[in-house]
């Protein structure tokens, strides 16, 4: 029988594959259902630490929020900072928005954002039948899935969308490509 840490490092491990299958797989309209993994009850040696940091949903998208206020306050922020607009649709269900954040909190990219962007998250449920008419006005096919990413620039002009994209699209994106992405559009 393997020992507390060796299961939950497995455990781990498996969590991190599904995730990453998941974001080759692109996100659905039905939710995945959260899983958590506990902390270790025991130490868990140096080689197995990174393996064993179970993956924690975070809370990106306001369901309360109105996307057209905080689209137009971000519009002027743009255009008083010299930045682009960035709306990211999706949502907390989402598990390629989830992990599509995490490559955008890594750096280089939280630096481009907070230098060259500011940006609109725009919550879309999970039957995608939400901020159609914001999806439409900036290009974005919703009912294709999420997430999909707007760059607007300081004026509300579609300097990229789903619709005239000629890249992958953002839930088949790593780390670098999302580095990528941002040097190409940034301010």
């Amino acid at each position: 029988m393997a020992n507390l840490g060796t299961r939950r490092a497995f455990s781990a491990t498996f969590l991190l594959g599904a995730v990453t299958f998941l974001t080759l797989q692109g996100c659905s309209s039905t939710p995945s259902p959260a899983v958590e993994t506990p902390a270790p009850a025991v130490p868990v040696p140096h080689a197995q630490v990174k393996a064993s940091v179970p993956f924690s949903k975070k809370h990106i998208y306001s369901e309360t929020a109105d996307p057209k206020v905080d689209i137009a306050a971000a519009l002027k922020q743009a255009k008083r900072e010299h930045k682009h607009v960035l709306l990211d649709f999706g949502g907390d269900w989402c598990g390629d928005c989830q992990v599509l954040h995490i490559y955008m909190d890594q750096s280089p990219n939280k630096e481009l954002l907070a230098q060259s962007y500011v940006v609109v998250n725009v919550f879309v449920n999970s039957d995608i039948d939400n901020h159609l008419d914001i999806g439409q006005k900036y290009g974005v096919p919703l009912k294709k899935g999420v997430p999909a990413i707007v760059v607007l620039d300081a004026n509300g002009k579609v300097l990229y969308s789903p619709q005239n994209r000629e890249s992958e699209t953002m839930s088949r994106a790593d780390a670098q490509s999302v580095t990528d992405f941002l040097n190409r559009w940034k301010a």
